[in-house]
């Protein structure tokens, strides 16, 4: 049941996507945002939904239905839907006739804090594990197949976000029609993360430590290029006003879980895998930027090698790009090369 708090409508025009409509689009799509929250599988906890769809649209499917899910840091909303030159990767979807959601994980952005990130962070052990992170899209998924009498849809997950989406799909074939892993995380061979000693129950990082480990691998004339000052200053603030008591610190800080970095020493810096790739069963594509060091080649092609029994499976490596790919100036390559991926089978029905 959707939640009757924090409910908006708004429609937004879309010239400057005219020049990519294609047949099965309005040469000019207004575009109608909805933001509002559902109740996740624990009580008191309730996760931020938006959705994105062309006006008027009124017939749904499988094919044209997906939902993105967020990494370690970075909310939905200030990664998916931020509107670069007047469009984000989200607008981009839902003007191709697509019925687009996102969903924030419990801890940020819109959705439920828990109550540890109310409390200093060494006071508590690392919170939203992966495991609980799965529940939470789970229960996102549950509530768009229901609201669209639907049985399957899309997925894009990014980083940690392909991690807990390719953990689904391996326990949930027949609730996924098509699934894309945007640098996903693998074993690595030793080393550690998040500081020495034991972590907190939440992290605590400035826009500027987020961009400079995100676009780790870029050379250092071209981060500018690829991610000019207007574009980083749009990111930092929705960035910010994705933790309203963070910001308000001085400097002003985004705190978000520690689930994900305990699970990466526990997992991928152990050498043991979180999920199984060979119980995938659908179409996956495994896309990465040329530049990213975050999550590195290796990695990429070590959950697409393992991707044994997907029907079709891809993996594209879109140049001059870095962790922060979707937010950069070759953003639309990754986002043509997705969508080629998606369309494929609204083209075979």
């Amino acid at each position: 049941m959707i939640s009757a708090f924090k409910m908006s409508f708004t429609a937004i025009g879309f010239a400057s996507l005219i020049g990519c409509a294609t047949a099965h689009e309005p040469a000019n799509p207004k575009i109608q945002s909805q933001s509002y929250l559902i109740p996740s599988s624990d009580a008191g906890i309730q996760l931020y939904i938006r959705n994105k769809h062309a006006e008027g649209m009124s017939k749904f499917s499988a094919e044209r239905t997906v939902i993105y899910v967020n990494g370690t840091t970075q909310a939905s909303e200030s990664t998916f839907d931020l509107p670069l030159d007047g469009f984000s990767w989200m607008d981009y979807i839902a003007a191709r006739g697509y019925d687009v959601y996102l969903v924030d994980l419990r801890g940020y952005g819109g959705s439920s804090r828990p109550p540890e990130m109310g409390q200093p962070a060494a006071n508590n052990p690392a919170i939203v594990r992966t495991g609980t992170a799965i529940k939470d899209l789970a229960s996102a998924i549950d509530h768009v197949l229901a609201r669209r009498d639907l049985h399957s849809l899309n997925i894009i997950g990014w980083s940690w976000g392909a991690t807990i989406a390719g953990a689904y799909a391996a326990e949930h074939n027949d609730k996924v029609k098509r699934l894309v892993l945007y640098a996903p995380q693998w074993v690595r061979d030793g080393g550690t993360i998040g500081g020495p000693g034991a972590l907190g129950a939440y992290q605590v990082w400035t826009v500027q430590q987020a961009r400079d480990r995100l676009q780790a691998g870029t050379p250092e004339g071209k981060k500018d290029e690829l991610f000019p000052p207007a574009w980083f200053q749009q990111w930092a603030a929705a960035e910010l006003a994705t933790d309203p008591e963070g910001s308000a610190l001085n400097p002003s800080v985004v705190r978000t879980p520690n689930g994900s970095v305990q699970d990466m020493r526990d997992y991928w810096y152990a050498g043991k895998p979180y999920w199984d790739p060979t119980l995938v069963t659908v179409p996956t594509l495994v896309v990465r930027g040329e530049w990213d060091q975050v999550l590195t080649l290796a990695d990429a092609l070590g959950v697409f090698n393992a991707l044994s029994n997907a029907p079709l499976k891809r993996m594209v490596v879109v140049g001059a790009g870095s962790h922060m790919m979707f937010i950069e100036k070759n953003r639309e390559q990754l986002f043509r090369e997705v969508q080629l991926f998606l369309d494929e089978a609204t083209r075979s029905n």
